[in-house]
């Protein structure tokens, strides 16, 4: 399939599809070359000549420049299961585990995977320089997640903890923490006889024994 525009463009052919590509506009179909959907929105169509047979032409004014990202945007900070795992106080593997349960990232043969979901959350996939084994990048704003936050705190044992407390009882912090304890005793027995505080926690302290990761 040829594509109408190269003199147009005063490109050779060669680089014209080549640029077309780049920007997403077409794509190799076997032998043929192909409109994307976002080469449709920037004008491209196809006909047909007895001589040349089905071809792609395009607008004269397109522009073969790629977008320019908007000048004072600021570049996004990416977080790694490890990072988001010290806002929050857990490991990175605990980390892992609850993006596993929010679905938004799956367990490899190796390391991590990010989902469509995960995508959809800023996730980006990545992998070791050295081991090649795969793991998956967070936009800063994840640990800003209402989902994500909601589940931290049911693991933690303090998703409900501020309810129905005052904020002066006129008790020493002494008996406060033991209140604490006592509110939230861990009092749940993992596989490997760990006791925690919740369910949603033993159930990750279950699978951190089956998967045979040393935790804490």
């Amino acid at each position: 399939m040829e594509s109408s525009g190269t003199q147009q463009l005063s490109m050779p052919a060669k680089e014209l599809f080549a640029a077309l590509m780049a920007l997403g506009l077409i794509e190799k179909d076997g032998a043929a070359w192909i409109l994307t959907k976002e080469g449709e929105k920037r004008g491209g169509a196809y006909k047909e000549s007895p001589q040349y047979g089905k071809y792609i032409v395009w607008p004269e004014d397109l522009s073969l420049q790629p977008p320019n990202k908007p000048a004072n945007k600021p570049s996004q900070n990416l977080r790694t299961a490890t990072a988001i795992g010290k806002a929050f106080e857990l490991s990175a593997n605990k980390i892992n585990f609850i993006l596993s349960e929010l679905g938004w990232v799956n367990k490899g043969l190796k390391g991590w995977l990010v989902t469509d979901q995960g995508k959809k959350q800023g996730g980006i996939q990545a992998e070791d320089r050295k081991s090649g084994i795969p793991y998956v990048r967070w936009p800063d704003s994840i640990i800003e997640s209402k989902s994500l936050i909601e589940t931290i705190g049911q693991v933690k044992g303090t998703g409900d903890t501020q309810e129905g407390q005052t904020p002066d009882s006129g008790v020493n912090s002494g008996s406060e923490a033991v209140g604490f304890r006592d509110k939230f005793e861990a009092k749940h027995r993992s596989a490997d006889g760990h006791f925690v505080r919740s369910k949603a926690e033993m159930l990750i302290d279950n699978w951190l024994y089956m998967a045979e990761i040393v935790h804490a």
